[in-house]
């Protein structure tokens, strides 16, 4: 497989040769609204399937304790009582990383969680909820996976059930130190470190392996759906399209945005050979044609540490549909783009208008989504941001009321709306 060359970017100006095309339909306003405070690092923000009143926080750690908290949506409260509380490492970035729901949640109550037990090994566990919805049983916990690992950093921590295959991801790093010191990325025999996993968590005990599987009944793990990553932290797939998107952490120089399109499988991303689209380490790797490059990657003039983000498919800001958000924790920048298959384009740097009341959001540990679609922020210092709308009663807006959208009046809903301004909305 060919390599897709990076885009990347200096400050506000990503190139490839050329700049990403502005297509949008004007600029659209956005804010944030903190929503919820006082959590301990929050890392992750998640909803069950179908339900709307809900959002489940995964706090990394407290002292030696990961929690999953439960915000009510309706009533604007967070449950003082955790739905799960689980014993983790303590020791640099471990604890509770991760969480998803059974697609059939609301029939067989199963949720996975990822997590670095007390002797450091990443853990994959099942759950079942308790009679009460708000209430895990604590004592349901079935280990379907445990992965040593080696040093206590790069433990990646995200997992998801894809939207068209209904398989499991898992999203391991490369077990950490500096370096990747064993090359662990690269060996895709009896290594599952620096790798996304794909498993059927229906089929088998504790779990089935999907038969479309790149490795299975050649060399190489059978788990294993894509490979070369060193640290993917926070991942989405797009739930209008199954694509996967990974936020993957780089060494002394790059941060990149890694795009796995649905159904592809088996792709080397690169790490230790290459740090994003630029040569790392290339003594004994494979050619760079059998190794695909990512997305889109930025210097550490701008940040340090990706945390990768959501593609938005909410409802309440038409304009932003199929927009991927991301950040960096190390200097709270906050970016956007829209991908279509070939090309990148309306690249916009959200960090001042997503500031919130009191100022930046700091350290940047997550992001999230309701069952509506719409996207959350974490900040590991506490707090819960949700990017809404800023309110305009403008010349020209997509929406409803005189909380719409303000867009320049000739492209009312993509130039094909009807004007019914000056305070109302464009009808769609």
């Amino acid at each position: 497989m060919k390599p897709k060359p990076a885009q990347h970017f200096d400050g506000a100006i990503s190139h490839t040769g050329q700049d990403p095309v502005n297509r949008n339909f004007g600029d659209i306003p956005l804010s944030t609204t903190r929503i919820i405070t006082g959590l301990a690092r929050p890392v992750q923000v998640t909803h069950a399937p179908g339900d709307s009143s809900r959002i489940f926080i995964v706090e990394q750690r407290s002292g030696s304790t990961g929690r999953i908290r439960i915000f009510n949506l309706d009533t604007g409260t967070l449950n003082s009582t955790a739905f799960l509380s689980q014993t983790v490492s303590t020791s640099s970035e471990q604890g509770l990383l991760g969480l998803a729901f059974h697609p059939n949640y609301a029939q067989n109550g199963y949720f996975y969680i990822n997590y670095t037990a007390s002797n450091g090994a990443t853990i994959i566990e099942r759950f079942t909820v308790s009679s009460n919805p708000d209430v895990a049983n604590s004592g349901s916990g079935y280990t379907i996976m445990s992965i040593t690992q080696p040093y206590s950093n790069h433990n990646g921590g995200w997992l998801g059930f894809s939207p068209t295959d209904g398989y499991l991801y898992i999203g391991t790093g490369d077990g950490g130190s500096g370096g990747d010191p064993g090359n662990r990325a690269q060996d895709i025999t009896n290594q599952k470190l620096g790798k996304m996993l794909r498993i059927d968590v229906d089929a088998g005990s504790p779990y089935g392996i999907p038969a479309d599987n790149p490795f299975v009944g050649v060399t190489g793990d059978d788990e294993i759906w894509a490979y070369g990553m060193r640290n993917p932290w926070r991942c989405d797939f797009d739930d209008e399209t199954g694509d996967l998107w990974v936020g993957d952490v780089g060494q002394n120089a790059w941060e990149e945005i890694t795009y796995i399109p649905n159904g592809s499988g088996g792709e080397n991303h690169g790490w230790r050979c290459y740090e994003g689209n630029n040569s790392y380490s290339t003594g004994g790797c494979d050619n760079s044609n059998t190794m695909v490059f990512p997305l889109w990657e930025y210097s550490h003039s701008y940040g340090c540490s990706v945390t990768g983000g959501c593609i938005y498919r909410g409802s309440a800001i038409p304009g932003l549909q199929g927009t991927y958000f991301f950040g960096d924790y190390c200097t709270n920048k906050l970016w956007s783009f829209k991908y279509d298959g070939n090309e990148i384009y309306d690249y916009q740097d959200r960090t001042s208008e997503l500031a919130a009341d009191a100022g930046s959001i700091g350290s940047i540990s997550g992001w999230g989504e309701d069952a509506n679609g719409e996207i959350y922020i974490c900040d590991l210092g506490g707090e819960i941001f949700k990017i809404v709308a800023e309110p305009s009663t403008g010349a020209c807006c997509i929406g409803t009321g005189t909380t719409c959208i303000q867009i320049p009046e000739a492209n009312c809903n993509g130039g094909g709306g009807t004007w019914q301004g000056p305070e109302t909305y464009c009808a769609n």
